[in-house]
């Protein structure tokens, strides 16, 4: 059982993580100031420093977090989905859904997630790597699985298409939360779902 002080600090450390996303998402890394973060969390400049060394360590450490996050949340849909009796077409369909809803319930770390993979001068880019390689790892264990169980073709390139997947929900979700917000959830999964049955999965044309 945690101690009430370990319970705080990581309280402390989640208002830090909030608070940094927003601001930087907001106006930038760069334009972010510590004393900017303490204050929108709520907290002394000094707390800052105490859980964190640097901003940079924080911004690594909030990068390292959330996509932590994400990865526990597909491999909790793929695992529910096996206990259900599900197939690994219905594991890659249930773990589209998990990152929908995830990337629904924190976009501005999907957004600053999204931008960092781009960018090659970071402090953090390589624990950035290190994360995206976990959370895609998830996908990739569903489609060698598949594979191995004759229900994928062997023809996939089972690296290529993991991340194409995980790509594909990062892009398609931003993109709804931009351009097209009207559209609900199921809407977006439902929408992915054809293209997952139809491009992995395989699809039957009528005769």
């Amino acid at each position: 059982m945690k101690s009430s002080t370990s319970t705080r600090r990581s309280a402390t450390r989640q208002k830090l993580y909030e608070a940094a996303v927003t601001l930087i998402a907001e106006q930038g890394f760069s334009a972010t100031t510590v004393d900017e973060i303490a204050e929108r969390a709520g907290v002394a400049k000094g707390t800052v420093y105490y859980n964190f060394a640097s901003k940079t360590e924080l911004f690594e450490e909030l990068l390292r977090h959330g996509v932590e996050l994400l990865t526990a949340e597909l491999r909790r849909a793929a695992e529910e989905t096996a206990e259900r009796g599900g197939n690994r077409v219905d594991a890659l369909d249930a773990m589209i859904r998990a990152g929908l809803v995830f990337i629904d319930r924190y976009p501005a770390f999907t957004q600053l997630y999204v931008a960092e993979l781009w960018r090659t001068n970071r402090a953090w880019q390589s624990t950035l790597m290190m994360v995206r390689g976990q959370a895609v790892a998830v996908v990739e264990d569903a489609l060698r699985l598949g594979v191995e169980e004759g229900e994928l073709s062997a023809e996939i390139d089972i690296k290529l298409t993991a991340a194409a997947l995980v790509g594909m929900v990062l892009v398609a979700a931003l993109d709804w939360q931009a351009f097209q917000p009207e559209r609900s959830l199921d809407e977006v999964h439902a929408a992915l779902s054809l293209l997952l049955q139809g491009r992995v999965g395989g699809c039957v044309r009528p005769q």
